[in-house]
């Protein structure tokens, strides 16, 4: 890559100070080791992490100058749940390994039309959102979701 500037140190959100330079991501792309990326000014880098790492909303790169780069969460196409029972909602989306934001009320996740069957069976009401999209982490608090083809 012809003189790229650099990101090898994450750093985590609340863990970094600055104004950094800004790069929008959807959830699939912020799960990565080694890509070239651009920030929403177009400075065009190369993330070269020590090992695969899922980046949330609000974490930074550090490039090798010392200039961070803060990752934003983008818009992404996505189903909101909601019904009288979301415990219960919550519970067969997580059953099928299925990233899930969960928030009061409501749950999102990508848009998926044999999802949105099953939920539609399950007494659901879906509803299709353009929002960023950060699901919960994987056990202990962070790591990802996978299907079940991990």
């Amino acid at each position: 890559m012809p003189d790229l500037p650099v990101a090898q140190t994450l750093h985590r959100k609340g863990h970094w100070t600055g104004s950094p330079l800004r790069c929008r991501l959807t959830y699939d792309d912020r799960f990565l080791r080694r890509k070239v990326l651009s920030t929403l000014d177009d400075l065009r880098f190369l993330v070269d992490l020590d090992h695969t790492e899922s980046l949330d909303h609000g974490d930074a790169l550090e490039l090798t100058d010392g200039r961070l780069i803060e990752v934003i969460a983008a818009e992404e196409q996505l189903t909101e749940i909601t019904g009288p029972d979301l415990v219960r909602l919550a519970w067969h989306v997580g059953n099928r390994h299925t990233p899930c934001q969960i928030e009061a009320g409501r749950l999102l996740i990508q848009r998926n039309h044999v999802m949105a069957d099953m939920l539609t069976r399950l007494g659901a009401t879906l509803r299709d959102v353009v929002e960023p999209f950060t699901p919960e982490g994987g056990a202990y608090g962070h790591g990802r979701t996978h299907s079940h083809d991990h």
